[in-house]
């Protein structure tokens, strides 16, 4: 199931709202990650910098296979072994990766899914004990280029609240990423 007004706009227009490295160590995702995964990782914005931070893996799903094919072509033309990416329906089916396999989970731009508690609970299934999930979402603010509905996308404080129903203590509660995005950061609770 494609989560509610998703769908990837041009590459290049994508590519102009993010600073992939600087989100990356602004989110804690480094060199201590040994399994990463990237839930709807569409170009591989963020999946290859990853791939180049972590000393593991770095797993990307997306349900398009278009954008499964442009990510794997841009792991292979950057001479990265370390990322495996999977046409998967994660909202309805999960990952279906292991209990407690990763360390980190990238839900970047996602969480306006039908069921992001679902989608959050699925993350803290598969993160082992101590691992974060990292998330970043448009700002609550109508005149950001793109982005969900403000119907339908969440504020900060909503994605704090999903957060805890699911399992997690929120680490770092607010990250301003400019010019359009926030983030956040969540621990799997040790007990």
């Amino acid at each position: 199931m494609k989560t509610r007004e998703s769908g990837m706009p041009d590459e290049e227009y994508w590519n102009s709202f993010f600073s992939p490295d600087e989100i990356l160590e602004k989110l804690k995702l480094d060199e201590t990650c040994v399994s990463v995964a990237d839930i709807g990782c569409g170009y591989g914005t963020f999946t290859i910098p990853a791939a180049r931070r972590v000393a593991g893996v770095v797993y990307g799903f997306d349900i398009e296979a278009e954008m499964v094919a442009i990510c794997q072509t841009k792991a292979k033309e950057a001479g990265l072994s370390n990322v495996n990416v999977i046409q998967r329906d994660f909202v309805e089916k999960g990952t279906g990766l292991a209990d407690q396999s990763l360390d980190y989970v990238m839900l970047f731009n996602i969480l306006h899914a039908e069921n992001p508690v679902g989608v959050l609970k699925e993350t803290f299934r598969i993160l082992k004990l101590g691992g974060k999930v990292g998330v970043i979402h448009w700002n609550y603010d109508p005149t950001t280029p793109r982005g969900p509905s403000m119907v339908i996308r969440p504020r900060p404080e909503q994605i704090r609240a999903w957060l805890n129903a699911a399992g997690f203590d929120v680490r770092l509660p607010f990250v301003d990423l400019p010019p359009y995005h926030y983030g956040m950061i969540g621990q799997k609770r040790e007990s």
